[in-house]
């Protein structure tokens, strides 16, 4: 078994905490289905917002879900010009036999341009 990272993004319509939670939810749920994981595999998850969100904590999408007894932590993206707004991104460490390969990142929706090279 080994550890990996899997990535993943998704952009929300609005600035409002239920709508956080039921996108940030959808992603999380995307990148454990896609990859065959289950809450036991994993290991942390850090959330990253863009500086236009401020709604809710993404992080507490993941508590909605069950994932009770998993590190999370949120930060800010950078403040760049031009950059997508809107957007979450996660950064998931698991347990697991997939090789790097065979890891699915997940990008929902527009976010799918923003790692064209990984996005699934």
């Amino acid at each position: 078994m080994a550890v990996r990272a899997v990535r993943g993004a998704v952009q929300l319509d609005q600035d409002e905490a239920g709508h956080m939670g039921l996108r940030v939810g959808e992603l999380l749920t995307a990148v454990l289905d896609r990859n065959e994981l289950v809450a036991d595999d994993l290991i942390s998850i850090w959330f990253t917002a863009t500086p236009d969100l401020h709604s809710d904590f993404p992080a507490a999408a993941a508590r909605g879900l069950g994932i009770v007894d998993v590190p999370l932590i949120c930060a800010q993206e950078l403040d760049i010009d031009g950059a997508m707004p809107r957007v979450v991104r996660i950064l998931v460490h698991v347990e697991t036999y997939l090789s790097r390969a065979e890891i699915s990142h997940v990008y929902l929706g527009a976010t799918a341009a923003l790692r064209k090279d990984i996005a699934q």
